[in-house]
């Protein structure tokens, strides 16, 4: 009887990962559950490594060592070509696309040979995936859950062992092995203003030297498709790498060799594609980035950039008033809109607050949604059933009603209301929740589309004023099973929601990656988001405040009235 691939695969790891602990040189680890989706890991990289072809084995053994060997991407997929024939092996795509499936359990095969068929020539292998998502050539991640299938045709060799001689291009990794194969990274765009990075998340094999992928993206590829119209790469299209390699040293200073096109950037320009390339590599490890031509460095400078993630602090209402929680349950006023805040007389139901503080939107338990500033309240938008409003880093307010998906508008603290040209939700029933970007590149919504409750982005164009003007092509990045009470950005490139039912659940989407779910204090209501995932609070019915501290929810304050937000979270 052969030995199962699973326990001659785990025992293959067991070894190599103590052959690395030898060597001092981690080069594999053995096969595991991986990460929860959406974390992210920041100990040291072990690439898995996976068994060769065995003696003997069957067809639908090859198709499923083949598959097993999509978690060692060594050598370009060295081993998994091993699967192969000599002709396929010259064609097969190996970083054409992922195809990311729930689990190893989960998939079916079927052989058109028995398993001791000793006179077959040539065979064929049906597989099924329980697939969630794909990962396409250039890094871009997309959410698609549906079943896929797989042929693969095989042929004997002269030695009279099965190989694959057809399949399509690209690997397959269930959801846990993705994220131990692969890791996330951000490439760095300028939003329409010039003034803001926009982070487009990548995902790309783990490997340790990754600045020449990273940088290849950025130089020579396009934004994400849905993510393109908000914003600007200072790298033209007629420019590229001059090499094949980003050479980093001993000081994590990279630099970066670009063809002849880049003698005739501007000043402007090559401060520019710098301050892209230094921010993008950062995720890579890089402190600093040196353009070059032809060896010869560039004068190239950094362009100031609006960093407007920051720790803002936690905003909320008790009977004391509205301010910034500090020690213990003691609320500090946000300059004069504390004050003018205490003068209404209406109960307010939601405070989204500038980072500057100069101005707040509110909107009163009636629904009806005010602009506050310093010396006046003023209201913006009084329309039935609006949901909570966004207030975005250039100082409009965004609103909408909840069964008007498509009738969203702007405002200005000059109480200027125009609508918002808002394709994006026009396929969409109802909207519950909505937020801007602290970039103010993109818009995060909950729409409920075909009785489906479907987290979108989409991206923002804006006019010579930075006022919005129409959203694009809408991207689905997860579904929800229950009704959202909160939608947060977290940082720059994740979102959080908030569920209710069946149960209280908070879900952390990567924007351009996958989702993790924890569960949420009982009767959590409102959200709040930060610049990392321990900033999030959420609220609670009987007025607790909580903060997440690791696995658990832990009680931070009681008797709020309101949860404050601020403007991008």
């Amino acid at each position: 009887m052969r030995t199962t691939r699973a326990l001659r695969l785990a025992a293959a790891a067991a070894i190599a990962l103590l052959l690395a602990g030898c060597s001092g040189l981690p080069t594999s680890g053995p096969p595991n559950a991986g990460l929860t989706l959406g974390e992210e890991d920041e100990g040291p990289v072990f690439i898995q490594t996976a068994l060769d072809p065995q003696p003997g084995d069957s067809p639908e053994n090859i198709v499923k060592g083949f598959l097993e060997a999509s978690m060692t991407p060594t050598g370009n997929w060295e081993i998994a070509q091993k699967f192969l024939t000599d002709d396929f092996r010259q064609v097969w795509k190996p970083d054409a696309t992922v195809t990311i499936d729930t689990s190893i359990d989960d998939r079916a095969f079927s052989s058109s040979v028995p398993e001791d068929d000793e006179t077959a020539t040539s065979a064929q292998v049906q597989a099924e995936f329980a697939q969630v998502a794909s990962v396409d050539a250039a890094g871009t991640y997309s959410a698609d859950a549906s079943p896929a299938k797989a042929t693969y045709q095989l042929e004997r060799d002269a030695r009279g062992e099965w190989r694959i001689s057809k399949a399509k291009d690209g690997i397959v990794l269930d959801a846990p092995t993705f994220l131990r194969v692969y890791q996330k990274y951000s490439l760095k765009y300028f939003d329409a203003s010039w003034t803001h990075l926009v982070p487009d998340v990548r995902w790309f094999p783990r490997r340790p030297a990754m600045a020449t992928t990273i940088a290849r993206a950025l130089v020579t590829g396009q934004p994400a498709e849905w993510l393109a119209p908000a914003v600007h790469n200072a790298f033209s299209t007629d420019m590229s790498l001059a090499g094949d390699a980003v050479t980093v040293d001993a000081s994590q200073v990279a630099s970066v060799a670009l063809s002849r096109g880049a003698l005739t950037a501007s000043p402007t320009d090559l401060a520019r594609m710098r301050t892209q390339l230094e921010a993008s590599l950062s995720g890579a490890g890089v402190s600093e980035v040196r353009l070059t031509v032809d060896g010869a460095e560039l004068d190239a400078g950094l362009v100031s950039v609006d960093d407007s993630i920051t720790d803002a602090g936690v905003l909320v209402q008790t009977d004391d008033g509205f301010g910034r929680t500090v020690a213990g349950d003691t609320v500090e006023p946000v300059g004069a809109l504390s004050a003018q805040l205490a003068k209404t007389v209406d109960p307010i139901g939601a405070v989204d607050v500038s980072l500057d503080a100069s101005l707040a939107a509110m909107q009163l338990r009636d629904g009806h949604v005010f602009a506050v500033t310093a010396g006046n309240i003023a209201l913006l938008d009084d329309r039935a059933d609006l949901i909570e409003p966004s207030l975005d880093p250039f100082g409009f307010v965004w609103t909408v009603p909840r069964s008007l998906p498509g009738a969203l508008e702007y405002s200005n603290a000059q109480l200027d209301r125009k609508a918002v040209i808002a394709k994006a939700w026009q396929v969409a029933d109802s909207i519950s929740q909505l937020r801007v970007s602290a970039d103010g590149a993109r818009v995060a919504a909950v729409v409920t589309s075909g009785g489906q409750r479907r987290v979108m982005v989409a991206a923002v164009m804006r006019g010579k004023d930075d006022e919005p003007t129409a959203l694009g092509e809408p991207q689905e990045i997860g579904r929800l099973a229950g009704p959202a009470q909160g939608l947060a950005w977290i940082g720059t490139d994740s979102l959080a929601v908030l569920t209710s039912a069946p149960d209280p659940v908070l879900t952390t989407f990567v924007v351009g990656g996958p989702s993790s779910s924890t569960p949420a204090p009982d009767g959590a209501d409102a959200l709040a988001g930060a610049k990392t995932t321990t900033g999030l609070r959420v609220l609670g019915s009987d007025g607790a405040l909580y903060a997440q501290r690791g696995s658990s929810w832990q009680v931070s304050m009681e008797h709020v009235l309101v949860l404050g937000r601020r403007a991008g979270y």
